[in-house]
């Protein structure tokens, strides 16, 4: 006998994925005021690293979308989506307009599951199509919000601004709104977990927290060295990025279903790990993250360490705006406050992540057995239907089950790119 299963999309992700769309709307016009303000100052090169920026982001959002509809032959699964060719799909992502049809496509069925015609068919489009949705701001918030925040730090620290407190809290609520796309990503990832509802707010609460506390201080140590070493911050980026790029690709990723997507993947993993931690590959992660923090930590130290000893040895320099008690005092709290984090994040790990192998959280197999287990080009993509045999599997809280009692193997579209992606986020 058959059943449904559905994935809850309730008011809340509907309300997660509108406010997503608004701030990607109000992110455009803040991005446009600060280039006219740039250019109204006559800060040319400000503008120019700005411009380079908000393009560069664009591009690879705009790449990995069009990345992914190639993959599934362009297929559509909403109306508004739907609506236009797959020429015209392809000429509004050269335009920078392709992400904009998907976040009009999830509002669609996020609108369409919640009247009882197709419920449970819009419900699991919407999930599916938000977990893409949220790694798409999860790239776009390390490719340009974050570079973004560190020029505009720098810039603070140049003239003065630091000292306003409206101004600082601004920064902070910059370094907030990148936490917050992290922290939305992981939610994403917690759907495919049979214990979702273990996880509750606290967690998500502790998340957040414990990457502002990472973030924010690496962007500042970031912004200090700019501020007394402005020619060395390209060249730092360029040979930490380098480096971290290989790492990748020694890491085996296997996310994308074509090669030079791969290393498309691969050269983003090394520009969001030059900001923040992101597990990528499968298997016990937390060796890799004691080291990665450690590393982390180093370069903070030395970052701090430069910004004081250019500071006291040439002020003249440095413009004389910050004297080198006040960098020596700014760098202890960069480094206080990434130990901070650090250590909410291992309470974090101690007391709220679920492990792969634990029997009490045992997350959730969307595929049938073998389909997530080998990296193969299956384990890929949005796929039209994932079969999945509830007599082997009990139901769950986030799964609504129909049909009575006894139900026999049930359908499901499943992203399996995200789900790719939570195996490794929770091995």
């Amino acid at each position: 006998m058959e059943g449904e299963v559905t994935l809850n999309y309730t008011f809340l992700d509907f309300g997660f994925s509108f406010l997503g769309l608004a701030f990607f709307l109000v992110d455009i016009a803040l991005d446009i005021w600060a280039a006219v303000h740039f250019y109204q100052e006559g800060d040319f090169i400000y503008l120019g690293l700005l411009v380079t920026m908000l393009a560069g982001s664009s591009v690879l959002g705009q790449l990995f979308s069009w990345l992914w509809y190639r993959y599934e032959d362009w297929e559509t699964r909403t109306s508004t989506e739907g609506s236009v060719s797959k020429r015209v799909l392809q000429v509004l992502h050269i335009f920078q307009l392709g992400v904009y049809i998907r976040y009009a496509g999830v509002l669609e069925v996020g609108v369409r599951s919640f009247f009882p015609i197709k419920k449970r068919d819009s419900e699991n489009v919407a999930v599916s199509l938000s977990h893409d949705l949220s790694l798409l701001r999860l790239f776009e918030a390390f490719s340009e919000s974050a570079p973004q925040l560190v020029l505009m730090l720098t810039v603070m620290l140049q003239t003065g601004d630091w000292q306003d407190p409206v101004t600082v809290l601004k920064a902070v609520g910059s370094a907030s709104a990148i936490a917050c796309s992290v922290t939305l990503y992981h939610r994403s990832l917690r759907s495919f977990l049979t214990d979702k509802a273990k996880q509750g707010p606290v967690s998500s609460l502790l998340y957040f927290i414990c990457n502002l506390l990472l973030i924010f201080p690496r962007l500042a140590a970031l912004a200090l060295f700019a501020y007394a070493q402005p020619c060395y911050i390209f060249a730092h980026f360029l040979c930490c990025w380098a480096v971290l790029f290989f790492l990748a690709w020694c890491c085996g990723t296997d996310f994308m279903d074509s090669s030079a997507g791969e290393w498309l993947y691969r050269a983003t993993v090394g520009l969001i790990w030059y900001f923040s931690w992101f597990n990528v590959s499968a298997g016990r992660s937390v060796y890799r993250g004691v080291f990665y923090h450690a590393w982390m930590l180093l370069d903070l130290l030395l970052l701090c360490g430069l910004a004081f000893w250019q500071t006291h040895k040439a002020p003249c320099i440095t413009g004389g705006v910050l004297s080198p008690d006040t960098v020596a005092v700014m760098g202890g709290v960069v480094v206080v406050v990434y130990v901070s984090g650090l250590l909410v994040k291992v309470l974090y790990y101690q007391r709220f992540h679920p492990k792969l192998g634990d029997d009490t959280k045992k997350p959730l197999q969307l595929a049938a057995a073998g389909d997530c287990t080998d990296g193969g080009e299956e384990d890929r993509g949005f796929g039209d239907y994932t079969e999945v045999d509830s007599m082997e599997q009990p139901p769950v809280e986030m799964l609504t089950w129909g049909g009575g009692e006894e139900v026999g193997r049930v359908k499901i579209p499943v992203n399996r790119r995200m789900q790719h992606l939570a195996k490794n986020f929770y091995s």
